[in-house]
């Protein structure tokens, strides 16, 4: 070390500039020797997070954080990609899952990381909050590739709602990678019509996948409705069919307030001409078959119209 260096105004300033982890290879780019680093480990002012990465001063990491070691892990020209990076640019909801980074290189594994390997171009890269991180609409390739349609939905519902744009587009990503993994899927959904079904807990989530295992038409979810000057939000909505389905949860229906407004819109949607059928959690988990045929009847042409 230099004389009169400050081994804590580096440690701090990395940290700082990282959500709180370095890792070693960028310290002892700085000066620092690999027994310097041992020491500081053995101290206690390293906190080992990954193999070579560690937070500063102590384990009390962000969720950022853990996303930047992860990258750091993974090495030079490693970032965020998949799921993770779908998170951290807001495009998915937080979720206990490994931390998914791409890198150049093949990698031998650590726990809590998965690492893919892809070359890629720099206007498929970005950073969010200093976190290295596949763009926008790579992103959405990337989780394509992982084989779930719902997840994508989101994704590119999210990019859709926000105006997000990108340096470079679904077209020329697709042009470039036309047999990676997903292009076939997200070449699907970008062309398909049927609503995405936006949903906001579990219960609405499971709802929209079951439709999709039964082939029935997917539903608005927390629709608007407007009848008699009044808007009423529909947790799934077939406009067509004149179908209003409340899927019913004790946290939000099992209240006097919740009880009494609900069978309010019932009454109200029945008088307009509007059917209404309620669902529960536990119908939909162990009478799954007998759901389905009942909304397939009440879904077919002759009830809508009849």
């Amino acid at each position: 070390m230099e004389a009169g260096r400050s081994v804590g105004a580096l440690l701090a300033r990395a940290g700082a500039a990282q959500h709180g982890v370095v890792a070693r290879w960028q310290l002892e780019r700085r000066g620092l020797t690999a027994k310097e680093v041992d020491g500081l480990v053995a101290r206690g002012s390293l906190q080992p997070l990954y193999r070579g990465v560690y937070a500063v001063g102590h384990r009390l990491v962000s969720r950022d954080g853990w996303w930047m070691a992860a990258a750091l892990a993974c090495g030079k020209g490693a970032v965020l990609s998949h799921r993770s990076a779908a998170q951290a640019s807001g495009l998915l909801w937080p979720s206990e899952i490994a931390v998914e980074v791409t890198r150049p290189k093949s990698f031998r594994m650590q726990d809590g990381i998965r690492c893919h390997q892809a070359v890629l171009l720099p206007d498929e890269v970005a950073e969010v909050d200093g976190i290295p991180v596949t763009s926008p609409f790579r992103t959405a390739f990337d989780v394509a590739a992982l084989g779930e349609r719902r997840l994508v939905e989101h994704v590119l519902h999210e990019i859709a709602l926000r105006r997000i744009t990108d340096v470079v587009s679904f077209e020329e990503l697709l042009g470039r990678h036309p047999r990676k993994s997903g292009a076939r899927l997200l070449r699907q959904i970008r062309a398909s019509k049927a609503p995405v079904g936006v949903t906001r807990n579990e219960f609405e989530e499971s709802f929209v996948a079951f439709l999709d295992e039964y082939e029935l038409p997917r539903a608005e979810m927390n629709a608007a409705l407007k009848v008699r000057e009044r808007f009423f939000e529909i947790d799934a909505l077939w406009r067509r069919e004149r179908l209003a389905a409340e899927l019913d949860s004790r946290e939000v229906h099992d209240t006097d307030d919740g009880f009494e407004s609900d069978r309010e819109r019932d009454r109200i949607l029945l008088a307009e001409g509007w059917r209404t059928t309620r669902i529960t959690w536990r119908q939909l988990r162990d009478q799954r078959s007998e759901v389905a045929a009942d909304l397939r009847l009440l879904l077919a042409p002759e009830r809508a119209t009849g």
